[in-house]
């Protein structure tokens, strides 16, 4: 496990899933940790683990797109725990449909979530960091903005987007002592997964070398170690947590 023994993790989308799995592990690890999402009373069941892990913990409602409130957020994290040394951009959505069919909202609210909002928190935490000289910056991306998808056009634009995104904020930071790196998951057991018919679970299983989703713990154990010191020489890069989908 990383010793984050006295950092402060702020993780958005934090409600379930994956987010929800990222704060915990960072918390397990000794962080104090800053919980986000659209509607704080989502936060609960979160805050509470992360309590459980005997760390400090706050909810913040926010949405991640926009560019007041993030600020705003990003000042009551310092205000409430003193400094930010990592920062998950975590929040995401999906509005999945054939191109011919996609409609302009659901591209634009796509990428307002997923891209805009990873911008918008990375510059907000940025200052502080630099100041600090220090920081760590991991962004949920997802092996669809490597390698496309049928009916995700908006998801993998945005994606790639993060991706691209990632690469060039290293390049920007890392002189102040910031890394910033992605996580790609692949698919992962989530409500989604588990709602899908048996038929439709056995053809994505079959694209998966290991035979088998991913957890959410998969992609929080990897975010917890380009958080920590073990990945002090690593930034700017891409792990796909796929079980092999992508190689």
């Amino acid at each position: 496990m990383a010793d984050l023994s006295g950092r402060v993790a702020l993780v958005t989308g934090a409600a379930r899933g994956i987010g929800q799995a990222i704060a915990v592990r960072l918390a397990e690890d000794g962080a104090d940790v800053a919980v986000c999402d659209l509607k704080a009373e989502w936060l609960e069941e979160t805050r509470q683990k992360v309590s459980s892990a005997g760390r400090k913990v706050r909810s913040y409602e926010v949405n991640v797109g926009d560019a007041v409130g993030v600020q705003n957020v990003v000042q009551q994290v310092l205000g409430d725990f003193g400094r930010i040394d990592i920062l998950v951009n975590n929040a995401g959505i999906t509005r999945d449909s054939l191109l011919l069919r996609l409609d302009e909202k659901d591209w634009d609210d796509v990428l307002n979530v997923n891209l805009k909002g990873t911008y918008l928190f990375t510059r907000a935490v940025a200052r502080p960091m630099m100041k600090q000289r220090s920081g760590a910056i991991v962004n949920i991306a997802s092996i669809i903005g490597e390698i496309g998808n049928a009916g995700q056009c908006n998801y993998a634009a945005s994606k790639g987007g993060v991706i691209a995104f990632t690469k060039s904020a290293a390049k920007e930071l890392a002189a102040r002592g910031i890394r910033v790196n992605a996580v790609a998951p692949g698919f992962i057991q989530t409500r989604m997964t588990e709602a899908l018919p048996e038929e439709a679970r056995q053809k994505m299983l079959q694209m998966i070398p290991l035979a088998r989703f991913g957890q959410p713990e998969d992609v929080a154990n990897v975010v917890a170690f380009l958080a920590g010191d073990d990945a002090s020489y690593v930034t700017g890069q891409v792990v796909n947590v796929c079980g092999g989908m992508v190689t």
